[in-house]
């Protein structure tokens, strides 16, 4: 990837100033994405200046937060007061580059309609631009390559096939690993943990996902979806997995009117990776918790219920990807039951895991590909070598 002017000396009373480093996250998966590779920069540089438009574990890594975001973070198609509320934003990134002369390297963290705005900044600015977390214009708006050739110096990949898929389109590309995968999986404390949860047989874990849209769309299905393997497996028992207090209140009251909380359920807050390792089989909606359930090799069935005008009106005109699970993706073939988009009942969610409880076979074969996805993450550390990365791009001397 290019690279500024390395400075002739880092240390003393009369060295340079270090350049200063912007990043910009808008979704609490973007936060923990740059806090990984923030910690590290601090590490091996530790008077880097790090500035950030980001949340509490950006912060926490050692930025500089001008900003909070990420706090109602929307996926799909924004509201109008959404796309102001970012004008408004970038009017305040606009005028704070201008007179931070310092800054001059932007890191945009996924979210592209949020972030390509920013960048155009940036690029009047003169600033350099590496993109972590690649936008996903392998999956839609194909189109959107050539705004990207314009908008970035160098992309750190988090997915094995993003490398070539980039380079082939004459961009600069480099996979980083997943942050997922940087630490092995502590499966001693994760069964401490885990048995705190219901005993028995089928154990069946629900990921309800996060957002409140997808919550609201998803959550009954899955709840119907439970109660059917109940009916079939009378011995089941289930875990939903609720990533903070807020979203468990919310699951529960939604519960309240479709038919009740089941009383084989129960709900853990903020315990995502000690859910996963007990169940035996999980039902989740689609997102980065599903390359979570591939890292311990758990079978599960992936859905998203979709609204079907957005889909007939945008969204079926802009895929471009067979697949669009990332289980599935990465492994180039669907090794995972995938309902994306799904616009209808529970009952064919409900068949697939049959299969797979009713199936040893099934099931271990499923745990096998997933094994296969988790080596293509092996010998690669996402925090470490993107920070190296950006040092490279800085002009600065790495310390390992």
């Amino acid at each position: 990837m290019p690279q500024v002017e390395k400075p002739k000396s880092l240390e003393g009373p009369h060295a340079p100033p270090l350049p200063g480093v912007l990043f910009t996250a808008f979704e609490p998966s973007g936060d923990e994405h740059a806090a990984a590779v923030i910690a590290e920069l601090k590490r091996r540089e530790p008077h880097l200046p790090i500035y950030a438009w980001g949340g509490p574990a950006m912060e926490a890594a050692g930025a500089v937060v001008i900003e909070r975001t990420g706090e109602d973070a929307v996926m799909g198609v924004p509201g109008i007061e959404k796309i102001r509320e970012h004008k408004r934003i970038n009017s305040r990134i606009r005028a704070w580059i201008r007179d931070k002369p310092g800054i001059t390297l932007l890191i945009p963290v996924d979210s592209p309609a949020a972030n390509f705005p920013i960048c155009k900044i940036a690029r009047g600015r003169g600033l350099g631009i590496m993109h972590l977390v690649a936008p996903q214009v392998w999956a839609w708006g194909g189109w959107r390559i050539r705004k990207l050739r314009r908008l970035t110096d160098g992309l750190l990949c988090l997915l094995p096939f993003e490398e070539p898929w980039f380079r082939e389109r004459g961009l600069e590309a480099k996979f980083v690993g997943h942050p997922l995968f940087d630490e092995a999986v502590p499966r001693e404390k994760l069964t401490r943990e885990a048995s705190a949860y219901p005993a028995g047989t089928p154990r069946i874990a629900l990921f309800p996902g996060s957002r409140p849209g997808e919550i609201s769309r998803n959550w009954p299905m899955l709840l119907d979806a439970y109660r059917a393997l109940v009916r079939v497996h009378p011995e089941t028992v289930g875990v939903v997995a609720a990533t903070t207090p807020a979203v468990g209140d919310r699951l529960r009251a939604l519960a309240g009117h479709e038919g009740g909380w089941p009383a084989t359920l129960t709900c853990a807050v903020g315990a995502t990776d000690a859910v996963i390792h007990w169940s035996e089989l999980a039902m989740v909606v689609s997102g980065t918790v599903t390359l979570q359930i591939a890292r311990q090799q758990r079978p599960m069935v992936i859905v998203y219920k979709a609204s079907p005008l957005v889909y007939t009106l945008f969204a079926r005109w802009v895929l471009s990807t067979e697949f669009l699970t990332l289980p599935n993706l990465v492994a180039g073939r669907e090794v995972v039951p995938e309902f994306v988009p799904h616009f209808g009942s529970h009952e064919p969610i409900v068949a697939e895991a049959l299969k797979i409880l009713d199936s040893p076979e099934r099931a271990s074969r499923q745990r096998g590909e997933l094994g296969r996805i988790v080596e293509q993450f092996a010998g690669h550390h996402a925090g470490k070598e993107a920070a190296e990365a950006i040092l490279e791009r800085l002009g600065l001397n790495a310390v390992v």
